[in-house]
């Protein structure tokens, strides 16, 4: 049933995909008018960002407080996760300056709002006052520093923790179920975004949506290249072994696009390969919130794509300014559908390098990022092994059977 679901809803997006193009190809009049659609979408989405933001990160936080006995290694994961959080982006970054996949159209980000251009000046000098105009500015910044002081405080607030700590769960939930209806929603959004954008542009307007898939995909493919695997060599195992052993849960992930589908099978097949119990589902269930490192590749991708849509040189202070923004509303990031849209709106809206509205373009393809999942779940089985292996929580012989 679930693979019927997905399979029916991907239909539903590439049908929406090219009654769009047709009938920005045939009535361009008509097609411009249906801006309204993506930009309803968006505005819901943007609507529930504080709301989802702070649940998840409040729960994830409060999770990660309860590893009193396991502090050490605990810290020795927020420390990793970090670390890769940065290298995902600073690759995503890299590889998107290096192939310009918004780059080719000259008149598609003409009409969008201009931006205040940033000012002259040393990068160390600029970020503090950026970061501090951005948290007196964005109620998204004071969202997250708000969730994170409420997790802390509920993960040490004995019984009044126990109590709430379930209903704050319970909202999570219903948060999701939000989330799922408003998404269900996207081939719409989709079917209004490129009848504009062809009927407004032409054609040609499909270019850069393709460029900007092949790029996100050769960020992952580069970036787990790069970082996991030579992670994983130095834990004694090898990817692609590991690529093997969960190459089920991979599949079930792409098929449902739902990283969360496959959590309770990968935390068996962990402990299976000889990792301590405590130090999987520490680092697996919280790295769902915090080392997303797919999400991560997308996010820096699409900025960079749309800022070079819109014609913006990104300079060092904002190429700085968006490594550390990132790294704060990523913490936001989940596995439920429709996250990276509320992770972009995010950093966007704090940003102020983009226009807003420029995102409407990517409903089209966010369907087709496959990747971003993929990569997300890989990155955690990565975490796991390295973290457990780092800590001696992790039975050698039985690893090195298995994954080595």
């Amino acid at each position: 049933m679930i693979l019927r679901h997905s399979r029916t809803g991907l239909a539903l997006l590439l049908l929406a995909l090219v009654l769009g193009a047709l009938l920005g190809v045939w009535r361009p009049d008509l097609a411009v008018q249906m801006k309204p659609l993506s930009d309803l979408f968006i505005s819901a989405i943007g609507l529930c960002t504080p709301v989802v933001m702070f649940v998840l990160v409040c729960s994830s936080v409060a999770a990660l407080s309860d590893y009193r006995a396991t502090a050490r290694l605990g810290l020795k994961a927020v420390g990793y996760w970090q670390l890769m959080s940065l290298l995902s982006l600073l690759v995503g970054l890299l590889v998107a300056l290096l192939m310009q996949p918004g780059g080719g159209l000259q008149h598609m980000g003409s009409d969008w709002p201009a931006v205040p251009a940033a000012d002259d000046g040393p990068l160390y000098s600029q970020l503090p006052g950026l970061l501090l105009d951005a948290l007196e500015q964005s109620v998204i910044l004071k969202v997250l520093l708000v969730a994170v002081v409420c997790g802390l405080l509920l993960g040490r607030s004995g019984k009044a923790g126990q109590y709430l700590a379930p209903r704050l769960e319970q909202t999570v939930k219903q948060v999701f179920r939000v989330m799922q209806v408003i998404v269900s929603l996207a081939p719409l959004a989709a079917f209004g975004a490129l009848a504009f954008i062809i009927g407004k542009y032409g054609l040609q307007a499909a270019v850069p949506l393709v460029k900007f898939v092949v790029v996100a995909y050769a960020a992952c493919l580069v970036y787990l290249l790069l970082v996991p695997a030579i992670a994983l060599r130095l834990a004694g195992c090898r990817l692609q072994r590991l690529l093997g052993y969960i190459q089920e849960e991979l599949l079930l992930v792409a098929t449902t696009g739902s990283s969360v589908a496959a959590l309770p099978r990968l935390i068996d097949k962990l402990e299976a390969a000889g990792c301590d119990s405590q130090a999987v589902r520490l680092t697996l269930t919280a790295g769902y919130s915090f080392n997303l490192n797919g999400s991560n590749l997308y996010l820096a991708v699409a900025i960079v794509f749309l800022a070079q849509l819109a014609h913006i040189e990104l300079g060092a202070l904002q190429l700085g300014s968006i490594l550390l923004v990132s790294l704060l509303t990523s913490l936001g990031s989940t596995s439920v559908a429709g996250s990276a849209f509320v992770i972009l709106t995010a950093t966007l809206s704090v940003l102020n390098i983009v226009p807003l509205e420029s995102i409407g373009i990517l409903i089209g393809v966010e369907r087709l990022m496959k990747c971003r999942s993929l990569t997300n779940v890989l990155g955690n089985c990565v975490a796991c092994v390295v973290i457990a292996h780092w800590g001696g929580k992790v039975d050698r012989h039985k690893l090195r059977e298995v994954l080595g």
